[in-house]
């Protein structure tokens, strides 16, 4: 076939041409030029021919998941006073869970408060029985050249400044400790207060007013649902396409789509369904209803590398008997050109063959155009 187009001197675009020809012939017969001749220039807008990005793509059921979730604990042990939110509450940081019951608690850290008053009074009389025996031992030494001088008395002296001291210090550790027991008590009476952690919702509730509640138990369930992550099982085959940061797109069960990245690949497979663990960072915009956890979300994720494609614009396709046409603006013209198409690429469509980069083709008016009939170019697509 080859060697036939050359003998007769047909070259791919001549072939074209000819093809382009045969088109305009079948689309309004053997008088098609005298009537695009007549009819007046329309005014169209133009898109170029251009090179795309084109990945393949895969879908993948994923889920909504919690960054933040858990259970809210006591800190503190006591009865509960007050319970301040119920299933279903949104809270802020800070804002007042529950609180225990303070009398025990405030009755602690008075009693701890007077201690360390206690023992802060107990150095300070130390303090002052150690500066008299200073005094002492000074007044002995100034004696030390006369004949009223006591070694004994001296020595004496000094062991009673040395023993002082040694008081002075075991006091102060003393009251050392008392002030931590008091500080301890104090965060146990802070600690009474249950505070929200993070911003989120009231998903249970684990206690009433009345019970008794011990350190570490829980007091509420807490979802924070307004920073919430896309996780995905995705086969370890495709893996290779998804670095920290690459771009997907994820479809909600509502029918919108929001673009997100990946954040991490956990490494570790699941041997039996041999999918690893994928993290998205979504951004979500222009939501049709409250998100949930564990709400369906469809990742599509890349099914390889990119390649650089050839496009129209898909306002550009015009279609009949069949066969994919497109205008390309050339000369003042209309100029019917068939082509032949493959994949989407979003908005536009891969060209397999009839046309070249750069070239403008009409996307708006083309609809009642006619080949050859007069154009006027009056703005891009």
């Amino acid at each position: 076939m080859s060697g036939r187009r050359r003998r007769h001197g047909l070259s791919r675009h001549g072939l074209w041409a000819l093809a382009a020809a045969v088109a305009a012939a079948l689309w309004l017969g053997t008088s098609a030029g005298e009537g695009a001749a007549q009819q007046p220039p329309a005014v169209v807008s133009v898109d170029e021919v251009r090179m795309e990005a084109m990945a393949q793509t895969v879908p993948v059921i994923g889920r909504l998941v919690a960054k933040r979730a858990g259970e809210v604990a006591a800190r503190t042990a006591g009865p509960v006073a007050a319970l301040h939110v119920s299933v279903g509450d949104r809270v802020e940081t800070g804002d007042s869970i529950a609180v225990l019951d303070t009398v025990r608690l405030r009755a602690e850290r008075d009693r701890l408060a007077a201690i360390v008053n206690e023992a802060q009074a107990q150095v300070e009389r130390l303090v002052a029985q150690s500066t008299l025996h200073r005094q002492e031992l000074r007044r002995l030494e100034g004696l030390r050249d006369s004949a009223a001088f006591s070694q004994s008395r001296f020595e004496d002296a000094r062991q009673q400044v040395i023993i002082a001291e040694s008081a002075i210090g075991t006091a102060d550790a003393a009251r050392l400790s008392a002030a931590a027991s008091l500080s301890l008590a104090e965060i146990d009476l802070a600690w009474a207060t249950i505070k929200a952690p993070y911003p989120g919702v009231i998903t249970l509730v684990h206690t009433e007013v009345g019970a008794w509640l011990g350190v570490g138990e829980g007091v509420v369930s807490m979802i924070n649902d307004q920073d919430l992550e896309v996780e995905a099982d995705v086969p370890s085959s495709r893996i290779g396409a998804l670095d920290t940061g690459t771009q997907v797109s994820v479809v909600l069960d509502d029918g919108s789509e929001h673009s997100a990245v990946v954040r991490t690949v956990v490494p570790e497979e699941n041997a039996l369904t041999r999918t690893r663990q994928v993290r998205f960072t979504p951004r979500f915009s222009a939501l049709r209803r409250p998100l949930a956890i564990n709400q369906s979300a469809t990742v599509v994720l890349p099914a390889g590398r990119g390649r650089d494609v050839l496009t129209v614009h898909k306002d550009a396709i015009v279609r009949n008997q069949g066969q994919a046409f497109v205008y390309v603006a050339k000369d003042g013209q209309a100029q019917i050109r068939p082509v032949q198409l493959g994949a989407a690429v979003g908005g536009r469509f891969e060209v397999l063959g009839g046309l070249g980069p750069g070239e403008p083709v009409v996307v708006r008016g083309n609809e009642r155009l006619r080949p050859g009939q007069a154009i006027t170019v009056g703005g891009a697509g």
